[in-house]
């Protein structure tokens, strides 16, 4: 098999996996370890070279769980949430922006990659419940700085899970990347 093709058959597993995993109700997985977009996000953005690539692989992803979620939900198969919610384009924006980070990320260095495994989760705490306060989800905080703390506060514990979920599908996706390309002769896919 041709180098390429094992890169984007790597991706296409990555992206099915990711999108059925995330299905996967609740009730069903580990409570502190959540969908494994943010992984796949930060991985597409540090190994692919077409920036095109980077932000697709994950959106796709998440499209494709949504359009699961959305029919297994509207069908009556599974209880849990639908597939298409009110923020969904904010999330999609902060997975995109997630990718932005991987394009920091040197796929050849441990360092540089827990580093961008733990600014990843960050991020997204921070941008995700200053989107909550500011658009009166979550549990109605205050529009005050005290509120927008107390927002913050309420997200910690996901927070703590998306550390947990980042350092479990990080290692697992970078890790199977290092073993597809070779410890020594990693480099950034050129397509």
């Amino acid at each position: 098999m041709k180098r390429s093709s094992q890169f984007f058959t790597f991706f296409a597993v990555l992206i099915v996996f990711s999108a059925l995993y995330r299905v996967i109700p609740f009730e069903s997985r580990p409570i502190w370890l959540g969908a494994p977009h943010l992984a796949l996000a930060l991985i597409a953005g540090s190994v692919f070279k077409n920036r095109k690539l980077s932000f697709a692989v994950p959106l796709i992803s998440l499209l494709f769980s949504d359009i699961l979620m959305q029919v297994l939900h509207s069908t009556g198969i599974t209880p849990g949430y639908p597939g298409f919610y009110e923020g969904q384009i904010f999330n999609y924006t902060l997975i995109t922006l997630l990718t932005v980070v991987g394009f920091f990320v040197n796929s050849q260095k441990v360092v540089s990659i827990v580093s961008g495994m733990f600014a990843a989760p960050t991020l997204f705490f921070l941008v995700s419940n200053f989107g909550v306060w500011a658009g009166n989800g979550g549990l109605h905080r205050g529009k005050t700085f005290a509120g927008l703390l107390q927002t913050y506060a309420d997200g910690l514990p996901f927070y703590g899970y998306s550390l947990l979920t980042m350092a479990v599908f990080g290692t697992l996706f970078f890790g199977s990347y290092a073993l597809l390309v070779g410890s020594t002769q990693v480099s950034k896919v050129k397509a």
